[in-house]
């Protein structure tokens, strides 16, 4: 005769093997709200891991998969949290704006010469710093993009521009505050300084050290007016 306890371990027996029958095992007695939890991810770790993908090769040379590979999701994740790859960009451009990352004097109380100095030899350090990819990746991100990424290209243009216009709002300031001579070609000196501020980017990418990069921003200050007076 067949005990009670052993008609109960032979119920749970089949239990188990009619989940593994159904494709179900543990997973499937486990509530909706708890499978859902195993699919979460952080999406600030995740973003930060894209902007490091995105700067370290570009645009065009990150793929969907490299992206999902760094931030730890799978692509379905990727396309429901932040939309297509174009639209992730722009996410990690504002993040990256939005971080420690400046190629504009600011607008304190300083002259435009010491702001624009101390804002070349602030990205001297940042763009050396160990902790991310070297370089600016505003500068750096569209370089090899080809048609179908031209709006990428037409993005990171536009936020180099307002950035050397900020350089020449401020020459202009000093222009206006008669602490620069009248003629001062304020349009002109921005251009200078934003292209030593791109080569300064591409000299870090290239593994030129921070001191080597602060010697060019001490260098490119002899060109301001009456530097050399």
């Amino acid at each position: 005769m067949t005990s009670k306890d052993e008609r109960q371990s032979r119920s749970r027996r089949a239990g188990a093997a009619s989940g593994v029958a159904g494709g179900g095992t543990a997973e499937a007695s486990r509530p909706p709200s708890a499978r859902r939890s195993r699919r979460a991810f952080d999406r600030d770790e995740a973003l930060d891991s894209a902007l490091k993908e995105f700067w370290t090769h570009g645009y065009e040379a990150t793929s969907i998969a490299s992206l999902t590979k760094a931030m730890g999701i799978n692509p379905p994740s990727l396309y429901a949290a932040f939309g297509d790859k174009r639209q992730l960009f722009d996410e990690v451009v504002q993040l990256y704006q939005q971080r420690a990352y400046r190629s504009t004097p600011s607008a304190d109380g300083h002259d435009a010469r010491t702001a624009i100095h101390a804002t070349l030899r602030q990205l001297a350090a940042d763009y050396t710093d160990p902790r991310h990819p070297p370089g600016c990746l505003i500068i750096t991100a569209a370089t090899n993009c080809g048609p179908d990424a031209q709006d990428v290209k037409t993005k990171l243009r536009a936020l180099r521009e307002e950035a050397k216009e900020a350089i020449a709002a401020r020459i202009r300031q000093d222009v206006e505050a008669r602490r620069l001579p009248p003629d001062t070609d304020a349009e002109g000196l921005a251009s200078f300084y934003s292209t030593v501020i791109q080569g300064m980017s591409q000299q870090a990418t290239d593994g030129a050290s921070r001191d080597v990069l602060e010697g060019v921003a001490d260098s490119a200050m002899l060109v301001w007016p009456g530097a050399r007076d």
